[in-house]
């Protein structure tokens, strides 16, 4: 074969993006998102920050009365009303994670024990609102206010749910936003409706 024409078939079969290329050498295009199929960046925000503000906790129960809190037991050390439907207080160890006004979820996946009745009171707790704070004797620990007047059915007694639910390990408190404490929500209606959507609590 001549010298001229073995040069050109060599220049053939080396030229970028013919078959004998490295497929290393091709340019990727960068994929082409289906209209409908991308992720909507508040939900990843939200599934990111649920997992970076979820915190272990133990937890008990209190009702506003004198003998459980201080001498005004209807205002909360953050001057919010003591109201039993939305109130939390945290221990004071965790005044940075949780500050006042921060709503937390609570949650717990482990079995009820005769200490521990958390699923005797849940319908009770929801999303509550960190208005209180706690002894400073207590650390890592969530405490649930709940109506006095309030009863659930335990083993066939009727008991305040405070005392219902005991003292409970292993309990999930996630971030889920804040709101404004000059004029928080007042029932569990309005912090459900407020937090179900994952752009308004991450604002």
């Amino acid at each position: 074969m001549p010298v001229i024409a073995v040069v050109a078939l060599m220049s053939f079969l080396f030229l970028p993006g013919s078959a004998g290329a490295p497929a290393h050498a091709e340019t990727i295009s960068a994929p082409t998102v289906t209209s409908g199929m991308a992720e909507e960046p508040s939900k990843r925000l939200a599934t990111s920050r649920e997992v970076a503000d979820t915190y272990q906790v133990s937890m008990t129960a209190y009702n506003a009365v004198p003998g459980q809190t201080d001498d005004n037991p209807f205002v909360t050390a953050s001057g919010m009303a003591s109201n039993h439907e939305v109130v939390a207080a945290r221990s004071r160890d965790m005044a940075a994670e949780l500050p006042f006004g921060t709503v937390i979820r609570i949650e717990r996946s482990t079995k009820d024990t005769p200490s521990c009745r958390f699923g005797e009171v849940e319908h009770l707790i929801g999303y509550r609102i960190i208005a209180d704070t706690m002894h400073q004797r207590w650390v890592h620990k969530i405490d649930v206010l709940f109506d006095i007047n309030d009863t659930v059915p335990v083993e066939g007694r009727e008991v305040n749910p405070a005392i219902a639910l005991g003292h409970c390990e292993s309990v999930t408190a996630t971030v889920v936003g804040k709101v404004d404490m000059k004029n928080p929500p007042t029932t569990q209606a309005e912090l459900a409706a407020m937090f179900a959507t994952p752009s308004y609590a991450l604002r």
